[in-house]
């Protein structure tokens, strides 16, 4: 960063992330993404099909189907996340960075005009997950204003109509920001 320069930077935070996954959108986009054939029937394989129930106490609940959802703990289960969330960074103005289920935007910010398009690409995210049925939890999401320059560009982000904590520090993939 530069000399009189101030970069906004907003670390999102999904909602349940991987459960939200769901299985037919996930197999829509693969065939997009060019993976179709036996790959792709594999992976449906995978996916559908699958039931779950509770039990406690001996007592089990009835057997329902899930329909939604990407294994954790599988090595699939993270790549087939990636390919669910890929596309989240077209048409905005702000650099992204995704990292299984964390997700960074940031953008420089010479004046309050720059400060709107990053609030512009956040109102495009929000209607992303609308369309993909995911969801950030604004209440976990931060902004942290990175500043090189004596008066600072104030602008409060939101989220859903939900203002976004500003923060002097951030963790994202267990680094520090300050």
């Amino acid at each position: 960063m530069q000399a009189q320069q101030q970069m906004d930077v907003c670390v999102l935070d999904f909602s349940k992330a991987f459960d939200k996954v769901g299985h037919h959108r996930l197999a829509y986009k693969l065939s997009w993404y060019g993976i179709s054939g036996q790959t792709n029937e594999w992976i449906k394989d995978f996916l559908f099909g699958q039931t779950q129930r509770v039990v406690v106490d001996g007592c089990s609940s009835s057997t329902k189907q899930v329909l939604s959802g990407v294994p954790q703990g599988s090595v699939l289960g993270p790549c087939l996340f990636l390919f669910y969330i890929n596309d989240i960074a077209q048409d905005l103005h702000s650099t992204v960075h995704l990292f299984a289920d964390d997700t960074m935007i940031y953008l420089t910010v010479y004046n309050e005009r720059d400060a709107g398009l990053l609030q512009q690409d956040l109102n495009t995210l929000s209607q992303w997950t609308d369309t993909w049925m995911m969801e950030f939890h604004p209440q976990k999401c931060e902004v942290i204003s990175i500043i090189r320059k004596r008066k600072p560009t104030k602008y409060t982000y939101s989220l859903y109509g939900q203002e976004l904590k500003h923060v002097n520090s951030v963790k994202y993939i267990g680094v520090t920001i300050k």
